[in-house]
């Protein structure tokens, strides 16, 4: 695992310094070495966590003439069967490393060779004879790429600061993402915090030459539900077998590797599989908490039992003010998923034994494992209500109820289509319609009457599927899973220097999954039917499989109330976040009144309006931005901060 960065451009030039300085920016991904490439106007760096073939692995990496050059960031699983079908062609190494295999291949098909790669990557190819440079990443995004075209020339980078450290002058804040983040929780690709900079979007690959960008998509998911097994056995002995396989791959590493391990039943089959191959005791990590509620920590244990893992178990009395102010120096954008908490403990734990861990994310997307899918099933009951009734519902009868009435907010969704029900159930919306949370200012500075809802509605509309489940997994895998779930994952790991592999998401297997009939997913209010099959029959004890689903679950509220209630209120209602124009104040002080009163709970919201102004005050001053709203040029009354 890596930190990528570089920049083309062939009319001033590029010096190591600059390609220094990006990679110094990102030393965490790749504390063991250090490799930058400077010819003709382009500059190539790497940080690399050494993984696979420790000696001769060091990057860049070229090819035979050294005309072509690769960075990379991820691993290729299926590296060495490829290898002897490029060495069968004539290809010479000169490592055992599999990111010559990239470099070879994209010889022989050009930007066509990410057709072959399984795995996970996002990686940069100069091209010296054409002076060309092709980016790409993976298909489900789990590694991150960024990129930004200025002035004549492509910066890109494995995290934004990258970019920054040698253009700050790219620091102009993007209002229409920051409003993604108040709905979502998270930034959406292609969007970042910042306009000028974008993310390369998964499944896709861009192409810069002669100053001009070119990109593709290469990927994307089959049609949802087109198979249809004989049997509940076939489905189940092709479902083990591939993810198996899957596992297995994921185990080739020349360092220790474990596994992380939430007591639930993603993970915990991940590890009955590696289990099965492994000829020594798999290494798990787990932790937990000191509030019964919320500790996993029993079920990861009575897995680790059952596997006869090594494992290692940490119970948590964080000093959460010291661990969110240290975080949200690093976090490029802000983010608003409670859960990288955890992600980052159970990260550090594990590094301090392994440098590589498999992790079970993905299933709830691939399976249909969240409560949402089933609520959403459920309410497709009230879709008997006309259309006109729901209409005239939502602008003559909801606007005259009292905000705080009991059951207003859920009789406006229920008079919503379906899709647009489903929707407002993963953002901030409804919490916006009733209590104004978000400033008018902003929302006109961020979208001018458009409606915030068009990145969600353009995926559902664009599914390859006919059923609704099929559609909302489609718009899961699109955006919750790469903007929330993978980015998550990625950079707490990553602030660990720990690499993290993800079996549910290879590619081959998460095509036969999407291809099954959702019966196979959800039947009746049993969730990932077939998945929890597998887990049964791998001997994933019943204790877990009949336990309610948590997620990577933390005692939010409990901290929200007591070790955290200082920081959240001289944070919120401070004057400078006031003046910023971003929130409401009152919709913010009844929301936290609400909270404190224990009238309702409203952690999820509050966590992410923390989030956000720590990370404006945090991050964006920690590399030297003092005022980055952008709102001042277009609304000079949101005032600054």
């Amino acid at each position: 695992m890596c930190g990528i960065a570089g920049v083309v451009n062939s009319k001033r030039g590029v010096d190591t310094a600059t390609i220094r300085r990006m990679c110094q920016s990102i030393v965490h991904r790749g504390p063991d070495d250090e490799g930058i490439f400077v010819k003709d106007g382009a500059g190539l760096g790497v940080r690399r966590l050494s993984v696979i073939d420790l000696a001769g692995g060091h990057q860049p990496v070229f090819n035979e003439d050294k005309t072509i050059c690769v960075v990379y960031n991820g691993e290729v699983y299926n590296f060495r069967e490829l290898r002897q079908e490029l060495e069968s062609r004539g290809h010479r190494f000169n490592s055992h490393t599999d990111t010559e295999v990239i470099v070879h291949l994209y010889e022989e098909m050009g930007r066509d060779c990410v057709q072959k790669l399984r795995g996970m990557f996002a990686f940069a190819i100069y091209d010296t004879r054409n002076k060309s440079l092709l980016l790409a990443r993976d298909r489900l995004g789990i590694k991150p790429l960024h990129y930004a075209l200025a002035d004549g020339r492509l910066l890109f980078a494995s995290e934004i600061k990258s970019i920054l450290a040698v253009a700050p002058e790219l620091a102009t804040i993007d209002e229409r993402a920051l409003w993604q983040y108040m709905y979502f929780g998270y930034i959406p690709d292609p969007a970042t915090a910042f306009l000028p900079i974008r993310k390369l979007p998964p499944g896709h690959v861009l192409e810069f030459e002669g100053g001009k960008v070119s990109m593709y998509q290469y990927w994307e998911l089959p049609e949802y539900g087109t198979h249809r097994p004989r049997s509940e056995g076939e489905c189940l002995e092709e479902l083990e077998y591939r993810l198996a396989e899957a596992v297995r791959i994921r185990m080739i590493a020349d360092v220790p590797l474990g596994a992380l391990l939430s007591g639930g039943t993603d993970s915990s089959t991940i590890v009955a599989l590696m289990a099965r191959v492994s000829s020594r005791p798999v290494k798990t990590f787990a932790i937990g908490f000191r509030h019964a509620d919320f500790n996993e920590a029993p079920y990861a244990r009575l897995v680790a039992e059952r596997f006869g893992t090594e494992h290692h178990e940490l119970i948590l009395e964080p000093n959460l003010v010291e661990t969110v102010e240290s975080i949200t120096q690093s976090m490029e954008e802000p983010f608003g998923d409670s859960s990288m908490l955890p992600t980052y403990y159970i990260s550090r734990l594990a590094r301090q034994h392994v440098t590589v861990a498999l992790s079970g994310d993905g299933g709830d997307e691939a399976f249909a494992g969240y409560e949402r899918y089933q609520i959403h099933l459920q309410r497709r009951n009230v879709s008997w209500i006309p259309e006109w009734v729901g209409n005239a519902y939502r602008k003559g009868v909801h606007p005259k109820l009292p905000s705080g009435i009991k059951g207003r907010n859920l009789a406006y969704s229920v008079s919503l289509p379906w899709a647009e029900r489903y929707m407002e159930g993963v953002t901030l919306q409804p919490f916006d319609r009733e209590m104004a949370l978000l400033s008018d200012d902003f929302r006109a500075a961020a979208f001018g009457g458009a409606d915030p809802m068009t990145t969600l509605r353009r995926f559902l509309d664009e599914a390859p599927a006919r059923d609704p489940l099929g559609r909302v997994l489609y718009l899961d895998t699109k955006t919750y899973l790469p903007g929330d779930i993978l980015t998550k994952v990625d950079r707490m790991s990553m602030l660990a220097s720990l690499e993290v592999r993800v079996p549910i998401l290879d590619h081959l297997l998460l095509e036969w999954i999407t291809g099954l009939p959702a019966e196979w997913k959800m039947r009746g209010k049993k969730q990932k039917y077939i998945f929890a099959k597998l887990a049964e029959k791998l001997g994933v004890p019943r204790e877990v499989l009949d336990r309610p689903k948590q997620g990577f679950a933390l005692p939010l509220r409990h901290w929200m109330r007591n070790e955290l209630k200082d920081l959240i209120m001289s944070v919120l209602l401070d004057s400078s976040t006031r003046q910023r124009g971003y929130f409401n104040p009152k919709g913010v002080q009844q929301m936290l009144n609400e909270h404190f009163e224990e009238r309702r709970d409203h952690s999820a919201r509050i966590w992410r309006f923390l989030m956000f102004e720590l990370w404006h005050r945090n991050f964006l001053a920690n590399v030297g931005i003092t005022d980055a709203t952008g709102l001042m040029n277009q609304a000079a009354s949101l005032g600054g901060g």
